[in-house]
């Protein structure tokens, strides 16, 4: 029992001192945004936006290490890949790119990440939506890569 209450006690201290490390948690200035259709907005904003703008919600549960520090990360490694909230810096090329590996990994199934999905049920995009995000990209950059991805 007293060994129990000791490990308890450590487990409490390190938790507490593990908070004091900051983590910066900021949403940076927004210099564009993708211009889409009202629909396509709405299934970014709820699967997309949280790691991939500078529009992050940074919910109740992101102010606690080591949690804190897992999200951080994906946040920050989510924007460096792909980033809606600077759409201007990306070249034509850029956004052709981004636009069909994102939607590569959508119907491959690893994005949302699933971790996202399990907090953020409505995150997950159904058949409907994978539907209007191809039709929009494929009016939007073109068929090219389109059909290198299948029908699916």
């Amino acid at each position: 029992m007293k060994i129990l209450s000791s490990t308890l006690i450590i487990l409490v201290v390190v938790l507490f001192i593990i908070n004091l490390i900051p983590v910066n948690m900021s949403n940076p200035p927004i210099t564009s945004d993708i211009k889409t259709p009202d629909i396509v907005k709405k299934i970014l904003r709820e699967s997309c936006y949280d790691c991939h703008s500078n529009e992050t919600t940074w919910y109740w549960y992101t102010e606690y290490a080591p949690i804190s520090w897992l999200i951080a990360h994906d946040v920050n490694e989510g924007r460096e890949y792909l980033n809606f909230s600077t759409w201007d810096k990306y070249s034509v090329n850029e956004k052709n790119e981004l636009m069909y590996e994102s939607l590569e990994e959508i119907q491959e199934g690893e994005m949302p990440m699933k971790i996202y999905e399990l907090m953020h049920p409505n995150s997950k995009i159904n058949k409907d939506e994978l539907n209007t995000l191809t039709m929009w990209i494929k009016n939007e950059y073109g068929e090219i890569k389109l059909n290198k991805l299948g029908d699916d």
